[in-house]
C-alpha cells in the first residue's frame, strides 16, 4: 500500500490509532531483549510488533528440532538469495525467523560469543564504546552458565555429558592435527576445538522469548503484538513519530512517544527503511517512493558466513544409529520425555571452535564445526538421516571482506526484498576458501579419524588440489545463517546508517538495533553478540531518555 493510500485510510477514520513510549519492531533476538530491558523501570510503556505467531510448539522447544523447523514456512521468511554467478549460478536459500523469539527460536542454538578482534575492530570501525573490554562486561551480566555462575538470564549449557560418544574422535583429531582443545571456546583468548555450548536449559530450548520477553509480559507496561506486519514508518517533520501496521486486514497506526526502534533483522530492517524514504536516493526514486533521508549505506555492506561441509562414512557408531532409525527415534524420544536429556536435549553442533588458517594471521580465522551425523538435504529443504554410520566436517571463514546488499523490489511492503551476497568477491575470501578445505584434509587424515572411517562421501577429497578445492566450495558452499551490517554503525553517513549509539544518521526518534547494526560481522555464530548488543543498546536507550 502506498503512502497515499495510508494518508487515505487515516483521513477516512478506518485507520485505529494508538500511542507508546518506545515501539520495538521484531520480537526476534534483539527484540525481546529491548522489550525487557527498557520496561523494568515500570516508567516506560512499550510496544513489540512481531509478523510471525507463537513459538510454543513442541519441534521448537525440543533441541534436535532445528532439522524440523529449518524449512518451516509458519516458522521463517524462507528467503532466497539472487543467483550468484561465483557460487556456480546458485540462489541459496535463507531462512529466518518469523515467529516468536525470531531466528532464536528456529536456530542451532551455538552459544558463541565471537572473538575479542572482532568488537575492537566495530570500535575502530566507528562504533565507539564497542570494543571488546566494554562488551565483555555485557556479555558478563547477560549469561548464567553451567556451573551456575553469572546469574543473568541467558542460559548457556555444557552439554557434553549428553553428546554422542564419537564426539570425543573429534577432539582426539584436533590434538593430532596440532590444535589446542581448550574447555570453553567463549573463555578470554580460547583458540582450537571444544565442546559447543547451547542455549539450552532443563531439556529445552532457550530462546530470547523465553530469557526476556515472557518476563517482560508480566509487567501491565508491555504489549505484545503478534502477526502484525509493518508497513512503514510515520514522521513528523524529520522525526520518526510512528509506524503503520497491518493485522488481520486491519491498518493500525502507533504513535512513539520517545522512539520507534527496528529489530527486523538484516534483511527486514533495511527493507522497512527504503519503504520509508531512508536509503539511496536513486532507489527510492526507482520505486516512487518520497526521499525522506539519502542515507547511500542503508541496505549496502551486506556480511554473511559461507561454509562448505565434507560428510564421511564411520565405522562406529554415530547420532544416525539413532536419528536414522525408527526403532531409535522411538527410544530417544521415551528418553527425552521422561527425562529431557539424551539425544533429542542436544542440539546439531556438537563440536568445533576457531582455529588459524595460516602462520600469518593474527589470530583465529576460521571456525569449525564437527558433527556426529551424515544426512542429505532435499530440494525442499528437508533433512533426511542416513541410515548407515557417518559424520560431518565443516569450515567457515571468519570474517569474510566481500560486502553485498539487500534492496527493495517495489514500493510493496509484501515484496520480498533482493538479497546479494556477493560471496567469494575477493581473492582474501577465496584464498580463505581454499584454507577451509585444506584445513578439513588435515583433520580428516588424522590417526584419530581415519580409524574410524572408511572415507569422504566425495570421491577423491582426501587428495584434492587448490583449484578443487575452491571448485567444491563454488559448487556446494552454503550460508550458515548469520547476515549481518545492512544498517551498520559507523562514524557518519558517508560509510554506515546509525551511529555508536544506534540513531540512525539525521532520523530522529528512530534507532536500528539487531544483527544489521554490526559494523563488520563477527567471528562465529552472531545470536550471542545480537543479544548482547540490545543489552547494551538498552542502556544507552535509557541513558538518552533520563
Amino acid at each position: 500500500m502506498s503512502r497515499q493510500d495510508l494518508q487515505a485510510r487515516s483521513e477516512s477514520d478506518q485507520m485505529q490509532t494508538i500511542a507508546f513510549d518506545y515501539i520495538i519492531v521484531g520480537a526476534g533476538s534483539a527484540g525481546c531483549v529491548l522489550a525487557d530491558r527498557l520496561s523494568t523501570c515500570g516508567r516506560h510503556s512499550v510496544l513489540v510488533l512481531e509478523a510471525g505467531g507463537s513459538d510454543r510448539r513442541f519441534w521448537i522447544k525440543v533441541p534436535v528440532g532445528y532439522a524440523v523447523n529449518y524449512a518451516n514456512p509458519a516458522l521463517n521468511w524462507g528467503y532466497r538469495t539472487d543467483a550468484e554467478e561465483a557460487l556456480n549460478g546458485r540462489a541459496c536459500y535463507w531462512p529466518r525467523g518469523r515467529v516468536i523469539g525470531g531466528s532464536s527460536s528456529i536456530n542451532a542454538m551455538a552459544y558463541v560469543r565471537g572473538l575479542s578482534h572482532d568488537f575492537d575492530d566495530w570500535a575502530a570501525a566507528g562504533a565507539t564504546g564497542w570494543d571488546w573490554k566494554t562488551v565483555r562486561d555485557v556479555y558478563g551480566r547477560m549469561e548464567t552458565r553451567s556451573d551456575g555462575s553469572g546469574g543473568g538470564p541467558v542460559w548457556v549449557q555444557d552439554l557434553s555429558d549428553q553428546m554422542n560418544p564419537f564426539s570425543k574422535h573429534f577432539l582426539a583429531a584436533a590434538r593430532e592435527a596440532g590444535h589446542a582443545t581448550p574447555d570453553d571456546m567463549n573463555a578470554e583468548g580460547a583458540e582450537g576445538l571444544s565442546y559447543y555450548r547451547s542455549n539450552v536449559r532443563g531439556g529445552l530450548r532457550w530462546s530470547a522469548a523465553d530469557a526476556f520477553l515472557r518476563p517482560a509480559l508480566k509487567r501491565r507496561n508491555v504489549t505484545l503484538r503478534t502477526q502484525a506486519h509493518v508497513m512503514a514508518l510515520q514522521f513528523e517533520g524529520a522525526r520518526a513519530s510512528g509506524l503503520h501496521y497491518e493485522r488481520q486486514g486491519k491498518i493500525v497506526r502507533v504513535e512513539a512517544r520517545r522512539e520507534v526502534i527496528l529489530s527486523a533483522g538484516a534483511i527486514s530492517s533495511p527493507q522497512l527503511l527504503q519503504l520509508s524514504g531512508i536509503g539511496p536516493a536513486d532507489l527510492l526514486r526507482r520505486h516512487g517512493i518520497e526521499v525522506r533521508r539519502d542515507l547511500p549505506q542503508v541496505g549496502e555492506g551486506l556480511q554473511d558466513h559461507l561454509a562448505v561441509s565434507y560428510q564421511f562414512r564411520a565405522t562406529q557408531t554415530t547420532l544416525n544409529a539413532i536419528l536414522g532409525s525408527h526403532f531409535g527415534r522411538i527410544g530417544a524420544g521415551l528418553r527425552y520425555a521422561l527425562t529431557r536429556r539424551g539425544p533429542l536435549a542436544v542440539p546439531v553442533n556438537q563440536v568445533g571452535g576457531f582455529v588459524r588458517s595460516h602462520a600469518q594471521a593474527r589470530g583465529p580465522d576460521m571456525q569449525l564445526f564437527c558433527n556426529p551425523a551424515s544426512y542429505e538435504v532435499t530440494p525442499e529443504g528437508k533433512v533426511v538421516i542416513d541410515r548407515a554410520s557417518g559424520y560431518l566436517l565443516s569450515a567457515q571463514p571468519s570474517r569474510p571482506t566481500s560486502r553485498g546488499h539487500v534492496r527493495i523490489r517495489s514500493a510493496d511492503h509484501r515484496d520480498t526484498p533482493a538479497i546479494r551476497p556477493n560471496s567469494l568477491a575477493t581473492q582474501e575470501d577465496r584464498d580463505a576458501a581454499i584454507r577451509g578445505g585444506r584445513i578439513l584434509q588435515e583433520l580428516a587424515k588424522t590417526p584419530a579419524l581415519a580409524a574410524v572411517s572408511s572415507g569422504c562421501k566425495i570421491a577423491g577429497f582426501e587428495t584434492m588440489d587448490a583449484d578443487a578445492l575452491l571448485d567444491e566450495f563454488r559448487a556446494r558452499a552454503s550460508t550458515v545463517f548469520h547476515p549481518t551490517c545492512t544498517c551498520r554503525m559507523g562514524n557518519d553517513d558517508s560509510d554506515s546508517v546509525a551511529d555508536a549509539r544506534l540513531r540512525v544518521h539525521g532520523v530522529p526518534g528512530l534507532r536500528v538495533v539487531d544483527a544489521s547494526s554490526f559494523p563488520n560481522i563477527t567471528s562465529g555464530n552472531t545470536n550471542a553478540p545480537t543479544m548482547m548488543l540490545a543489552m547494551r543498546a538498552a542502556d544507552l536507550i535509557l541513558g538518552d531518555a533520563r
